[in-house]
C-alpha cells in the first residue's frame, strides 16, 4: 500500500476543498493515486443524495438577473435544508451560476435542464452542483426557474424567500412603477394578472348567479345589466384575485389596472418565486 503523505492529502485538500479526513480517506482507498481519489469523492455526491433524499427543503434564497439593455430578466430559486446553507457562498456560487445561464443561454424548463448546460466560468452547472453538495453534504435542489422578456418589474423581499418577475405591454413612463408592482404582487398575492386570465366557467357562472339575484329584485333589465357589471368587478377582485382589479398597495385610491394606464403600461403575466411557502 502506498504511504498516504500529509502533503499529498493538503494537495488533495485544495483541489476539491473538502475535509482533510475525506481526502486522507480517499487517497487510502485510491492506493494513493490522486485521480482516481478525485472519482471517489465525486461518487460520494450520490451517497449524499440517496441518504438526504426524503429530507425537506424548506429553506433557500431567489437569485435573479436582467440584461444590461433590460430586455430580459431572469429568476432561479435555490431550495436546500437549513438556513445556514441558504446564506452561504456555496448555495450563491450555484445561484448565481445557474441564473447568468438561463439569462444567456438557451433557456430551461425545470432544474434539472438548467443543471444540464454549461457554467458560464467554465465546466457544467452540474459539476458546481454535485461538487457544492460533497462540500455542504446537505440535500439542494433548484426549484422555480424563470426566463421572461421586457418590459419586467423585479423584486425579491429583504430574507430572499419571496420574489416577483412582473412583465407589462408598453414603455414605462416611470420604471420604478414596474418594481412597484412586482412588490404589489409580493406582498397582495393575486391569482392572474387580467381578467381575460380567469376561467371563463368561472366567470361565466358568477355572473348568471349575480343576474338571477338581481332578476328577483324586480328591476329593469337595462339596470340588472349594470348591476351585475358592478357586483363583477368586486368578484374579480375578491374572490378571482385578479391583479388589474386590486386597489395599488401603495394608493389604495387607483386599481393596479389604473397606475399601469397611467404610465403607459397594460399587465402581460407575472411570476411568483417562493422558498418554503
Amino acid at each position: 500500500m502506498a504511504e498516504i503523505t500529509a502533503a499529498a492529502v493538503k494537495a488533495l485538500r485544495e483541489k476539491t476543498d473538502l475535509p482533510m479526513m475525506d481526502c486522507k480517506k480517499a487517497l487510502v482507498a485510491a492506493d494513493g493515486d490522486e485521480n482516481k481519489a478525485i472519482e471517489i469523492l465525486r461518487e460520494q455526491f450520490e451517497k449524499v443524495m440517496v441518504k438526504r433524499a426524503d429530507n425537506a427543503t424548506a429553506e433557500g434564497r431567489i437569485f435573479t438577473k436582467t440584461s444590461e439593455d433590460g430586455a430580459t430578466s431572469a429568476a432561479v430559486v435555490m431550495l436546500c435544508e437549513s438556513a445556514p446553507v441558504a446564506g452561504s457562498e456555496g448555495l450563491a456560487a450555484i445561484g448565481n451560476a445557474a441564473v447568468e445561464q438561463l439569462l444567456t443561454g438557451p433557456g430551461a424548463d425545470s432544474g434539472e435542464a438548467l443543471l444540464q448546460q454549461d457554467n458560464p466560468a467554465g465546466g457544467t452547472l452540474k459539476d458546481l452542483y454535485e461538487e457544492t453538495i460533497n462540500k455542504i453534504r446537505e440535500k439542494i435542489v433548484i426549484g422555480q426557474v424563470a426566463k421572461v422578456t421586457g418590459p419586467v418589474g423585479i423584486y425579491v423581499h429583504h430574507d430572499g424567500k419571496t420574489g416577483v418577475l412582473f412583465e407589462a405591454e408598453g414603455e414605462a413612463k416611470n420604471a420604478d412603477i414596474l418594481r412597484d408592482i412586482a412588490m404589489h404582487i409580493a406582498a397582495m398575492r393575486p391569482t392572474v394578472a387580467t381578467v381575460d386570465n380567469v376561467d371563463p366557467a368561472l366567470v361565466q357562472a358568477e355572473r348568471d348567479r349575480l343576474t338571477e339575484e338581481a332578476k328577483a329584485s324586480g328591476k329593469p333589465d337595462n339596470i340588472i345589466e349594470k348591476i351585475v357589471d358592478g357586483r363583477m368587478s368586486v368578484f374579480y377582485r375578491e374572490e378571482a384575485g385578479v391583479l388589474t382589479e386590486q386597489p395599488f398597495a401603495k394608493d389604495d385610491s387607483k386599481t393596479v389596472s389604473q397606475v399601469l394606464a397611467e404610465n403607459g403600461l397594460k399587465a402581460k403575466r407575472f411570476t411568483l418565486l417562493t422558498v418554503g411557502n
